[in-house]
C-alpha cells in the first residue's frame, strides 16, 4: 500500500543533515544580539513631578525637557534637545545673530588692526599722515576765508552807493546785489565753520587711532583691542 501525500517525507543524506544543523546553530546568536523594537533604545527624562520616566521611543510628557537615549547596557548614546516653543526658538535665533555678529566683529577688528600696522609701522610715519589729513581742510578753510574777504571787500561799494538812498527805496538792481552778497557770505560763513568742526574730527579720530597703535606696537594682539573707533582714517576708503 502506497503512502499519502501527508506520510510522505524527504530523508535528507546525513552530510546535508549536517550542513543544516551547523547553519541553525551559526545563526543562533545572530538572532539573539538582533535588537527589539526601536534598536534596544531606551528613553529616559524626568518629567516636571520629578518622576523618571523610560520607554522604548520619545516620551510625549518630556518634550519640554531634555531625554537621554540610552542602549540596552545603560550607557547613554545620546541627549534629545527639549523642544522649542515659538519665543524659545526666536530667543535662540537671536542669541545665534548676536554671536555671528560679534564673531564677525572679531574678525573685521583683526582685519583693521593688521592694515593699521601695516599702513603706520611707526609714529613718524602715523604723524606724516595725520598732516596731510589736516592739510587738505586747512587748505580748504584758507579757500573759504579768502573768499569772505573778497565778498566783504565787494559788499564795501554796495554799501556806499546806498547812502545815496537814506530814506528812499533802494533800487532793484542794487538791492538784489546786496542780497546775493550777504547769501554768499553767509554760506561760506558756514562752511568755514563746518572745516574747522572737520579739523577738530580728524585730530580726534588721529588721536584715538595712535593710542591703538601703541598698544599694537608694543605687542597686542590683533583683534584684542575690541572694535576700531567708527570712522578711523585707516578704515576710509582710497586712505
Amino acid at each position: 500500500m502506497n503512502p499519502g501525500p501527508r506520510a510522505r517525507r524527504r530523508v535528507l543524506p546525513a552530510p546535508a543533515c549536517a550542513f543544516a544543523a551547523a547553519l541553525m546553530v551559526a545563526a543562533a546568536p545572530l538572532a539573539w544580539a538582533e535588537p527589539a523594537a526601536g534598536g534596544g533604545r531606551i528613553y529616559s527624562c524626568i518629567d516636571a513631578n520629578g518622576k523618571r520616566l523610560t520607554s522604548d521611543r520619545t516620551i510625549p510628557e518630556c518634550t519640554a525637557r531634555e531625554q537621554r537615549v540610552l542602549n540596552a547596557d545603560g550607557s547613554v548614546r545620546r541627549i534629545v534637545p527639549p523642544t522649542l516653543t515659538a519665543d524659545e526658538r526666536a530667543e535662540a535665533e537671536a542669541k545665534e545673530r548676536e554671536a555671528q555678529a560679534e564673531k564677525v566683529a572679531k574678525l573685521d577688528a583683526i582685519r583693521r588692526d593688521r592694515n593699521l600696522v601695516a599702513r603706520f609701522p611707526n609714529e613718524a610715519a602715523h604723524a606724516k599722515a595725520r598732516a596731510a589729513a589736516l592739510d587738505d581742510v586747512r587748505n580748504a578753510v584758507r579757500i573759504s576765508e579768502a573768499r569772505v574777504k573778497l565778498l566783504t571787500a565787494e559788499r564795501k561799494p554796495l554799501l556806499d552807493e546806498t547812502e545815496f538812498y537814506v530814506g528812499k527805496p533802494l533800487p532793484t538792481k542794487l538791492k538784489a546785489a546786496l542780497d546775493a552778497n550777504d547769501a554768499s557770505l553767509a554760506a561760506q560763513r558756514t562752511l568755514i565753520q563746518n572745516q574747522q568742526s572737520e579739523v577738530v574730527r580728524i585730530d580726534a579720530l588721529y588721536d584715538a587711532e595712535l593710542e591703538r597703535l601703541k598698544k599694537l606696537w608694543a605687542g597686542a594682539p590683533a583683534g584684542s583691542l575690541g572694535p576700531a573707533p567708527p570712522g578711523a582714517p585707516a578704515a576710509r576708503p582710497g586712505k
